[in-house]
């Protein structure tokens, strides 16, 4: 593990030790007075405090944000941009919605592409693009993308198939 990584974790845990070590120290609050029978504390007072919760260090180098990358085909063609990711009930991750064509937001129309399509092979920096294994006349054949209706989603090898989200 690289230094930074591991005094980052060593510093959590010693952070989540020293508050567990805080509340077992803390002086219990004093009795009320006897004339009154204090009422029955609620059931939810005596669950115990939820674990906090875990940490996952990820490299700078490791991963990268995809909203608003540029898309080019293989042949270096602009092919537009990542404007959402589409997942299935499981959270797999299942297709791109690019926003495709036009000319400053005008004339553009967004389609849907597999997941499989895209490839992110020298993404390290922001202003890299995500390769797209499709041409442009492929992706201007396929049907524009509309919330809430079926998705029609353009293959890898230039197939378009329908997804049935309700299965």
């Amino acid at each position: 593990m690289r230094p930074r990584v591991m005094i980052l974790l060593v510093a959590v845990a010693l952070l989540t030790c020293a508050n567990v070590r805080a509340g077992d120290d803390a002086a219990p609050a004093p009795a009320p007075p006897a004339a009154a029978p204090a009422p029955p504390a609620p059931k939810d007072a005596a669950k115990e405090p939820s674990p906090p919760p875990s940490v996952t260090v990820i490299g700078a180098r490791d991963a990268h944000g995809i909203l608003g990358r540029d898309v080019r085909s293989s042949a270096n063609e602009d092919m537009g941009r990542i404007v959402d990711v589409i997942v299935d009930r499981d959270g797999k991750v299942r297709a791109a919605v690019i926003d495709f064509g036009g000319f400053l937001g005008v004339g553009s129309r967004k389609i849907v592409v597999d997941w499989n399509a895209l490839r992110f092979a020298g993404v390290s920096s922001k202003s890299d693009s995500i390769t797209l294994d499709l041409n442009k006349q492929q992706v201007s054949a396929a049907p524009e993308y509309k919330e809430d209706t079926p998705l029609i989603v353009l293959g890898a090898a230039g197939n378009l198939h329908p997804w049935d989200y309700e299965h």
